[in-house]
């Protein structure tokens, strides 16, 4: 039998400002979604992977609440934005040797609340900080966004990057989200306006950081001899990596330099037989327009220091060379964690992208980011067998 994994559904909740439901009733949805995506039937997954947001109730009860019985894998995935990337590769280990036949993998969350504005629902999040984080909590690093922060003004003392290059990434992929019918900000922006967005924590500005999304997503990996007879066609899961840098926030660390892109990424590409110039659309997991600069640079797509002069090339939108984060990402998109830059990945490789699709799909690369550069993934996806 051929057991090479595929990924045969994907399901899409509504995503956005979707108030008065729980994650994970749209945990189930999506699950429930995918399957039907797929063709398959509910009681046919024999597998499940759970990844959970800030509301951290999306788990193994999961299994209860859609009344799965029987199942040969169930686990919960915890490496934050990297975890989507991670199921993936789990469920196509299970699914290779045997282990399962029909894996749901599977991101909820639901942050949002009426009347309170997306950033208080990160800022409640974190318990009081203590030890070596309370010294940097009273120094003002209290939160993802100011330690992302740190990094890309190291970067930018380093390398010389600037806020305008930053801009470039939002613009253009609020371009690509302008021709996405499931992007809730679909407004086209210039780069005067990404420069007039307040500021958040500099050296971001509004326009710089991602969304807040309710929501779920969930994808079906299953084996290429049994997606023969599904609904979908197979998207094919070539390669994979993680890398888990372990930075040391202290002199020498590569802190804000170099992302676990540099590490995963080549380690998909082997495994995958191909080359980055065999790469014709790369999701790439975007927290903030820093996190893509440096993503594209540690994939190899520029050279280090030279991602700023890149982005500003033109490259990136819908009439550049190179495909990346066609939905509009989680900047303009939806904030599903490494959901995001999957579930799209998907929709390319498929080709059923429409007013988005990339003309070349045969090799898609995603990308899933976890805590502060703590954590990466890498996918290498095609519609095409090895």
């Amino acid at each position: 039998m051929n057991r090479a994994p595929v990924i045969a559904g994907l399901g899409i909740t509504e995503l956005g400002k979707v108030y008065g439901r729980s994650a994970p009733e749209f945990a189930a949805e999506a699950v429930r979604l995918a399957a039907a995506d797929a063709g398959l039937d509910l009681a046919e997954v024999d597998g499940l992977l759970t990844n959970t947001g800030l509301s951290r109730d999306v788990g193994l009860g999961l299994q209860r609440d859609l009344g799965l019985r029987d199942l040969r894998l169930l686990s919960e995935v915890q490496a934050y934005g990297s975890s989507a990337g991670a199921m993936v590769q789990y469920a196509s280990m299970a699914v290779s040797c045997g282990m399962a036949d029909a894996v749901a993998c599977v991101f909820a969350d639901a942050p949002l609340k009426e009347r309170s504005p997306g950033g208080s629902a990160y800022a409640s999040a974190g318990r009081a900080p203590k030890g070596w984080q309370g010294l940097a909590a009273a120094s003002g690093i209290s939160s993802a966004t100011t330690m992302y922060a740190l990094a890309a003004r190291r970067h930018m003392t380093t390398y010389g990057t600037t806020s305008e290059q930053f801009g470039a990434i939002a613009v253009a992929q609020r371009a690509w989200a302008a021709r996405n019918p499931l992007a809730q900000l679909r407004e086209p922006i210039t780069l005067a306006d990404h420069q007039a967005s307040r500021w958040i924590t500099e050296p971001f500005h509004l326009l710089d950081c991602c969304l807040v999304s309710n929501g779920g997503v969930a994808v079906i990996v299953t084996s290429a001899d049994r997606a023969v007879h599904l609904r979908q066609p197979p998207v094919h899961v070539l390669g994979w990596g993680q890398a888990h840098p372990g930075h040391v926030m202290g002199r020498g660390s590569e802190f804000g330099l170099v992302s676990g892109a540099a590490i995963s990424g080549p380690a998909a590409l082997k495994m995958a037989g191909v080359t980055l110039s065999d790469v014709g659309v790369a999701e790439l997991y975007d927290c903030y327009t820093y996190t893509v600069l440096v993503s594209l640079e540690d994939y190899g797509f520029c050279a280090k220091g030279e991602g700023g002069d890149f982005v500003t090339s033109g490259v990136l939108g819908p009439e550049g060379s190179l495909a990346v984060n066609t939905g509009g990402g989680q900047l303009s998109s939806y904030y599903m964690w490494g959901m995001t830059p999957l579930s799209e990945a998907v929709v390319q490789a498929r080709g059923q992208g429409g007013d988005r699709q990339a003309a070349r799909n045969d090799v898609v690369l995603v990308s899933g980011n976890g805590g502060v550069l703590d954590h990466h993934s890498t996918l290498v996806l095609s519609p095409h067998a090895r």
